[in-house]
């Protein structure tokens, strides 16, 4: 059985901190708010091959729930993955979904909905 999904992937700049740094050695500086771009790919699974989820609208509408510069406190990539896993759970209902978050493309987090396996 095939499962069919696209892909959508942009960016965002964004200023956060990770308060508990202050306790970690050698990365201390993280508890103070800090800069990265923002790495967002977010995998969703369609019911069909002749986009039941047009890509570019998909890409704009999730780009759209983020402000120009993010400022996102103390949320880590997963956080942010969860949210946006939220979100295309509530208005995509029914899908299996990937979210990848990445500190400029380096380091990051993924959540997957149990329809993802």
């Amino acid at each position: 059985m095939r499962k069919t999904f696209i892909k959508v992937s942009f960016q965002k700049e964004g200023i956060h901190r990770y308060p508990a740094a202050k306790d970690l050695k050698g990365v201390e500086f993280l508890q103070h708010p800090h800069r990265h771009i923002f790495h967002f790919y977010v995998t969703l699974g369609v019911f069909h091959d002749d986009r039941d989820v047009e890509f570019i609208l998909f890409k704009r509408e999730l780009e759209n729930l983020f402000t120009t510069t993010m400022d996102i406190d103390y949320k880590s990539c997963e956080m942010l993955a969860n949210d946006l896993m939220d979100y295309i759970e509530m208005t995509y209902p029914q899908r299996a979904c990937k979210v990848e978050v990445y500190e400029d493309d380096e380091n990051g987090g993924i959540v997957e909905n149990a329809l993802y396996n």
